[in-house]
């Protein structure tokens, strides 16, 4: 155990005053001794409000919603993963491990190595097995106490083994797939769905636009399996052209969501949707409205829903899109 604490203390350019501590972190519950999951719950945290410090510093012009976004892949299970495979510390976990989850290791191990920057920000064609992340949470847990609880010496030691630090210019350059194929079925006029099914150990995602399969993907994981289907079908609908003027403008589409999102709420007999300004920007002659839409599901309960729409000129379009938004979360259009 001690070759192994010390040889991670070479990675992390970083002696320990209490050894003990690394070795904690270094142990998985599957050998003997205490195990690093006291030390990971705390190491969940310390990274997030590390992260979030750098990002808030560094970003001035980010709104929090960009802000949660850049977080939110730099602190992620599949970003945390990648990086105990490319510091090589998951080979100094003391553990037990089942063939399976040795195997599960070896394999993200082998797709990481493909992989080129930025992809994999938002995970790859193999999924982390947890143990990853685990491990690299327990070890800042520890160095985090060993340093006297000091943030900021914390974050000087262990900013470059969490690096490189996803950018706004690197989720600009791969954002969301989900997220962006959603953005583009909307400006395109097309409805979109996706659908997830289990066959056996795998979950498959199918994608399909204005009611037509475009992508399939498969994965062990449902969230995988959709993302991998997103890329598909982003590569797909790329060289679609835009509506023609046959088909209803995206205005339309709006105007249309909006009065079919209080038809929906007359059908299942629930309350007029609850319309309010989320966010006001810009100048006086040049204001710009981000829009929400409530919806009361269950009135006794208090059960809700609520979702933002996009940015726009005018508050009635703000609306309108809200509408849109709140449709495909109920509806899955």
């Amino acid at each position: 155990m001690e070759a192994s604490v010390i040889e991670v203390e070479r990675i992390l350019s970083y002696g320990f005053i209490d050894r003990k501590l690394l070795e904690e972190a270094l142990t998985h519950s599957s050998s003997t001794g205490v195990s690093y999951e006291r030390l990971e719950f705390v190491g969940d945290h310390i990274i997030g409000l590390a992260i979030s410090k750098h990002l808030f510093l560094a970003y001035p012009q980010l709104d929090p919603g960009q802000l949660s976004d850049l977080l939110d892949v730099n602190v992620s299970k599949e970003k945390l993963a990648r990086v105990a495979i490319h510091r090589g510390l998951h080979r100094f976990i003391r553990q037990s491990f089942s063939s399976e989850l040795r195997d599960q290791i070896e394999l993200f191990e082998k797709a990481v190595t493909l992989e080129k920057y930025p992809v994999g920000i938002h995970g790859g064609s193999v999924g982390a097995p947890k143990v990853l992340s685990d491990i690299v949470e327990s070890i800042a847990a520890a160095a985090y106490f060993d340093l006297g609880f000091d943030l900021e010496k914390f974050w000087e030691k262990f900013r470059v083994i969490l690096e490189p630090i996803v950018t706004p210019g690197d989720l600009e350059q791969q954002p969301h797939p989900v997220k962006e194929l959603y953005k583009i079925c909307q400006k395109m006029g097309k409805l979109l769905k996706i659908k997830s099914e289990r066959k056996e150990t795998d979950s498959i995602a199918y994608v399909f636009v204005d009611g037509k399969f475009i992508a399939s993907a498969s994965s062990d994981k449902k969230d995988l399996a959709k993302l991998e289907a997103a890329k598909i079908a982003l590569d797909t609908l790329a060289p679609l052209p835009p509506p023609t003027s046959t088909r209803p403008s995206i205005t339309d589409m709006q105007l249309r969501a909006k009065q079919k999102l209080n038809e929906l709420c007359q059908n299942k007999k629930w309350p007029k949707p609850e319309y309010s300004k989320a966010k006001v920007s810009g100048p006086p002659h040049e204001k710009r409205f981000v829009c929400s839409v409530k919806i009361t599901i269950e009135e006794e309960e208090g059960v809700f829903v609520l979702t933002n729409g996009c940015e726009k000129s005018k508050l009635k379009d703000a609306e309108n899109s809200a509408a849109s938004m709140m449709l495909i979360t109920l509806l899955g259009v």
